[in-house]
């Protein structure tokens, strides 16, 4: 998705397979619209759109090969990143769709969520920092955390001051951090792996990574500090 009806123009967002849009003008190749899972607005090509369809899995995995047959040594034709969704049959350990085959290790029944939100982010450490990326190529930082609470089936806005607001209560100052609380800084999030450490799609080392949350405060100096911690009760 882009801001401007133009290839050049800056990133708004992402659409990851299955995920719906709502068409409101389409002019010159560009629809201008919203995605449906949380109603941001951005243009998308024309050509990119496709039919509607109900999706039965997604991938839960970094990402997932698609097969040309349901064997492991056929041809790979295409791949698919974490949280792309599609309409399949299950079929000797794979799951089948108009594309191809996905192994069944790679995805999961739409109705059988995760149950951890960080380990989700964690099969995307590694990944590189793309700003508006929401695991196509790359993530951004609320990208990760909307997209990993999503997979769970948790519904999150898209920018960080959205999720600040939305998501979870705030932690009273001498509770310590545990794993799953939310961590915000002045146009940032990320999550923490346990009491110590965050895990966080960063500009600076234009990776998801994990480190101490003491050394992220430092790095970034006084005046970004941490302005809110919240905590979401599953």
């Amino acid at each position: 998705m882009y801001e401007k009806p133009d290839l050049s123009a800056r990133a708004a967002s992402q659409l990851l397979r299955g995920d719906a849009f709502a068409v409101i003008d389409l002019s010159g190749g560009w629809a201008w619209g919203y995605g449906l899972h949380d109603r941001y607005v951005g243009y998308v090509r024309e050509e990119a759109l496709g039919p509607v369809e109900e999706p039965s899995h997604v991938v839960r995995t970094s990402q997932a090969l698609i097969f040309a047959q349901p064997d492991i040594k056929s041809t790979v034709v295409g791949r698919w990143p974490i949280g792309a969704s599609f309409s399949g049959e299950p079929q000797a350990g794979f799951v089948g769709c108009v594309e191809g085959y996905l192994h069944d290790r790679h995805v999961r029944p739409i109705g059988e969520p995760d149950r951890d939100p960080v380990a989700v982010a964690e099969r995307l450490i590694g990944a590189p920092y793309l700003w508006g990326g929401r695991g196509s190529g790359g993530i951004d930082c609320s990208g990760l955390v909307q997209l990993a609470l999503a997979l769970c089936g948790i519904a999150a806005p898209r920018d960080t001051d959205l999720q600040r607001a939305a998501l979870g209560d705030e932690i009273d100052a001498d509770d310590p951090l545990r794993r799953g609380d939310l961590i915000f800084m002045p146009g940032h999030v990320g999550m923490m792996v346990d009491a110590d450490r965050l895990l966080h799609a960063n500009a600076f080392w234009m990776a998801v990574t994990v480190e101490p949350l003491a050394a992220v405060v430092a790095r970034l100096g006084e005046g970004e500090a941490v302005i809110s911690r919240r905590r979401i009760v599953q």
